[in-house]
């Protein structure tokens, strides 16, 4: 009876274990995804403010009004 008994904890014990390790890579996998996910999420804000910095030069550098049409063409 202590034989099956130790075999069954014994059985027990790997696949806690097992089940564990897998968790763990699992979990390894996530937090790389999430990584990555920030990543590039803070690649396109900053490709974002870029563009409105281009936008805001752009509009400054543009003149207020047309220049005037030479009244002879």
């Amino acid at each position: 009876m202590v034989e099956d008994l130790e075999t069954k904890k014994d059985t027990a014990q790997v696949v806690v274990d097992s089940g564990l390790d897998h968790v763990g890579r699992i979990m390894g996998i996530v937090v790389d995804a999430a990584r990555g996910i920030t990543r590039e999420l803070g690649d396109w804000a900053t490709e974002v403010f870029e563009m409105r910095e281009a936008s805001k030069r752009a509009q400054a550098d543009k003149p207020d009004a047309d220049p005037p049409v030479p009244s002879d063409v």
